[in-house]
């Protein structure tokens, strides 16, 4: 490791760095604003100015701009120097001429950046007193708001929304000194990514609009870290609330899963939590529903589960303990996933895979660093979009390798890198069923049928290994991909297959595990990724559950069931007729859920239960990667606890045991990793309920929490007792442990100098790596180098019939979520429902292009 002297302090730094990721690592205070650890260097603000000198003689020095600078062996520096300290207060004052003076009503006041480093550099007084440049603020879409006066040209939002994120529509003009980042007229942002501008935005330029409905001061909001809700990727996020609503979603730092960035659906869908739609009252209904209390719902329990067959349906949306309790209640053999046979089949297969080890299946940085990527027939864009953030930078890394082998540029010189590779792009092989942004960065793409996707992928397969089968009456087109797939394939140390279950097709599966098998070697390390529907699918999944059909079948066998269904509407999972029979063969049907749906409406009685943001819970991604998700807030609602206390009371009334308890969800997992081995280590994958730090909890508010008292004077002018936490190590308050929390309990990022989330810095081992104790979450699939169980049923090319059809869905990022459509700007930004033809079949219909007057039913 290279040795480096700073303020004649000597320093071992990790070799590849560039000054101020160094002295970032080392906890050394370093002004910037250009610079983004996922994005590289440009040397654009001069902020991070530094002194550097030729040797231990040299005592005049440089001025250089730390972020362009490479660590080399006894360089020497200085960040205290005099004249870099002046050059940095220039600079800041400089940028704050024409800044407004408004951070007593900017949205990012108390918690900016520019805040941060202007105090930082000790610049305290305006000279400036002339007329100050102003702009005129664009209309960007529900989602974010602009405010142009604010910005300090550091260019990292065309940046990230351009060069990172591949978006089209947000660029930077510019006439002798205006410089106006932003849309060549006003519209909708059009990325996936957008939101991502309000945290990567060093000033308040572009801010989360959601949040500035119901604004609430950061520093106000009571926070916790939890896990995003809205797919299989299981990024880390915190949740924000402020008088008993949830208020925002920010990103939570995990660098094995979404790193720095979040999408849109993931940082924007958090409105169905303050939903008008949600339950929050238990109802018994017998003629008419009623609204009763818990009393009288614990009194009228025992008469439907006492002495009848209880059969439970669980959820992919509900956290693990929740499925859990509810096995425990039904018992295994009567517990079901609430989901049609095709997908239990499809999820039981991909387990399968998963569990046998043979092949490694990568984290989201992974996928970053892997150097070609096949996609077989998954829709990531829309399903799994943060993985196609992903495929983006490793097609793009893989380019600027490239560069590197020719001319040694290290890898932050961002500028310099994107220069060399001009439109040069690592290898993406994109095969789905319809078009895809990501086809723009593919090398290779192709789309059609699903078993035409799986088809070109068993012929891949054979291409790598003679001993499976090739695909008979294969076309020219199919074996010219799959010869251009395979050779680039082999040429890549660290490739990347990608499946899932969208298209509803077992063969796309195995042939991706084909492929993903016969790459593996000694020389290169394959990887097999998969995406599946929701949040916990995975751990639904790994539960072996039976699917509803086999419910069904029970229910119609038995006139003595009562169906407890929880947090699943089925008439959103399966046909209407199949779940109308299912309700009508019920003795009682229990629903436990947090919004009113379909289902709700059938149900006899309807419990209702907290969301994420209220309720402790354990969700397991696509990796199997278990990870914790804590209730950032205590509804006033008694009754919205975790369905899993629900669960647990009901079990006791069943079993008619008189010792009942409370249950933490530390004993919920130690049980579940007792009945089921599949599940092994699961239980350490947080701090246990009663873990603290020098006696004290970690607070979720910070120390600058403000009107605890005023928020409650139309009550009381006493301050309330703190509400008390038993299930986890967090309180309800800002007293409590200030150090550095365990990663899986931080519930947010701030350091002393650091108000803005910039402070991440302070809680990674070095900057832009793995947080100090390593990253939240234990993975429970361990590769374990066993052969692998080749897959050689090869189907048939797909053969359109006569009077038939072949019905996909087209899964939309905005529109498709069960809950992220209760956002009213996500639901601003949906499409209408509808329904895509081939060419052919609209001719044979006499239909044009863009026909709204059919109905299909």
């Amino acid at each position: 490791m290279p040795r480096i002297y700073i303020d004649n302090v000597p320093f071992e730094v990790k070799a590849g760095r560039n000054l101020l990721e160094a002295c970032l690592s080392l906890g050394i205070d370093l002004p910037y604003f250009c610079w983004h650890p996922a994005m590289g260097s440009i040397g654009a603000c001069r902020q991070c100015a530094v002194k550097v000198f030729k040797d231990a003689e040299d005592t005049k020095g440089r001025i250089m701009m730390s972020c362009m600078e490479s660590v080399k062996d006894d360089l020497r520096i200085s960040v205290c120097d005099p004249g870099a300290k002046a050059f940095r207060a220039q600079v800041i004052e400089w940028l704050m001429t024409n800044h407004p003076h408004d951070c007593p009503v900017c949205d990012e006041g108390g918690s900016c950046h520019l805040q941060d480093v202007t105090v930082m550099t000790g610049h305290d007084y305006r000279r400036y007193q002339f007329k100050k440049r102003t702009y005129t603020n664009q209309y960007l879409g529900p989602l974010i708001n602009h405010e142009m006066n604010r910005c300090i040209q550091c260019y990292r939002c065309v940046r990230f929304y351009r060069d990172y994120a591949g978006g089209k529509d947000l660029n930077v003009f510019s006439a002798h000194n205006h410089v106006y980042f932003g849309r060549e007229k006003d519209g909708v942002l059009q990325s996936p990514f957008s939101g991502n501008l309000a945290e990567v935005c060093p000033t308040g330029v572009f801010t989360d609009k959601t949040l500035k409905e119901h604004y609430t001061r950061k520093w106000d909001l009571t926070n916790a870290p939890a896990i995003c809700q809205h797919c299989s990727l299981g990024c880390n996020v915190i949740a924000g609330e402020r008088y008993g609503q949830l208020r925002s979603i920010v990103n939570r730092y995990n660098s094995e899963v979404n790193g720095y960035f979040l999408c849109d659906k993931g940082r924007f869908g958090y409105e169905f939590v303050n939903s008008e739609n949600r339950i929050t009252q238990t109802l018994i209904r017998h003629r008419t529903a009623e609204a009763v209390d818990e009393p009288t719902l614990m009194s009228h329990l025992p008469n439907i589960l006492i002495g009848h067959t209880v059969i439970g349906i669980g959820s992919p949306r509900a956290s693990i303990e929740n499925n859990y309790a509810l096995m425990e209640l039904a018992g295994r053999e009567c517990f079901y996933q609430g989901l049609p046979d095709n997908q239990v089949f499809l999820e039981q297969k991909i387990v399968d895979i998963l569990s046998a080890g043979a092949i490694h299946t990568p984290s989201l940085k992974e996928i970053e660093q892997a150097d070609a990527v096949l996609i077989l027939g998954e829709d990531i864009w829309n399903t799994a979009p943060v993985m196609a953030l992903a495929v983006r930078q490793s097609v793009m890394k893989t380019a600027a390798a490239h560069v590197q082998e020719q001319v040694p540029l290290p890898g932050w010189h961002d500028a310099a890198l994107k220069e060399l590779a001009q439109e040069s792009k690592g290898f993406l092989a994109n095969m789905s069923v319809l078009s895809s942004p990501l086809d723009e960065i593919a090398a290779c793409q192709a789309h059609g049928a699903p078993d035409d996707m799986a088809r070109l992928g068993f012929q891949i397969a054979h291409l790598l290994n003679n001993t499976l089968p090739a695909v008979d009456n294969a076309s020219a087109a199919l074996l010219q991909d799959a010869h251009l797939i395979s050779q680039q394939l082999l040429l890549a140390r660290h490739p990347v297959i990608i499946a899932g279950t969208s298209a509803g097709s077992e063969a796309l599966i195995r042939a991706a595990y084909d492929i993903a098998a016969s790459l593996q070697s000694s020389e290169r390390q394959a990887a097999l990724a998969f995406v599946l529907p929701e949040c916990n699918s995975m751990g639904l999944a790994m539960t072996g559950a039976s699917s509803f059909e086999k419910a069904l079948a029970i229910v119609q066998q038995n006139p003595d069931v009562t169906a407890v269904i929880l947090e699943n509407d089925l008439y959103r999972n399966m046909p209407a007729d199949l779940v109308d029979s299912f309700f009508s063969k019920c003795r009682q049907v229990v629903v436990l859920d947090t919004l009113h749906n379909r289902t709700t409406e059938k149900a006899d009685v309807l419990i209702p239960v907290a969301t994420f943001a209220e309720g402790d819970g354990t969700f397991i991604n696509n990796e199997g990667r278990a990870q914790r998700s804590y209730q950032v807030f205590m509804s006033p609602d008694k009754v919205l606890k975790e369905a899993f206390k629900w669960l647990f009371e009901m079990k006791v009334i069943r079993s008619a045991i008189s010792n009942g308890h409370d249950v933490h969800p530390d004993e919920m997992l130690a049980g579940l990793e007792r009945a089921y081995p599949q599940f092994k280590g699961i239980a350490a994958v947080v701090p246990p309920h009663e873990f603290r730090i020098h006696g004290a909890r970690i607070p979720r508010e910070s120390q600058r929490y403000s009107g605890r008292t005023a928020m409650q004077a139309n009550k009381a002018v006493s301050e309330p007792k703190p509400l008390q936490d038993d299930d986890s190590p967090l309180s309800f308050t800002m007293e409590g442990y200030r150090g550095m929390p365990p990663a899986p309990l931080i519930p947010y990022f701030w350091a002393p100098g650091w108000n803005s989330g910039q402070a991440v810095n302070k809680y990674q081992q070095e900057t832009g790596g793995a947080l100090k104790g390593g990253d939240p979450g234990i993975r429970l699939f361990r590769d374990t180098g066993a052969q692998p169980a080749w897959f050689q049923d090869i189907p048939d090319a797909f053969t359109p019939r006569q009077g038939k059809w072949f019905l996909l869905p087209q899964y939309q990022l905005f529109g498709s979520g069960e809950l992220s459509i209760y956002t009213k700007g996500i639901a601003a930004l949906s499409a209408a429902p509808r329904a895509i033809l081939s060419t052919r079949d609209a001719a044979t219909l006499n239909m044009a292009t863009g026909a709204a007057h059919y109905t299909v039913r």
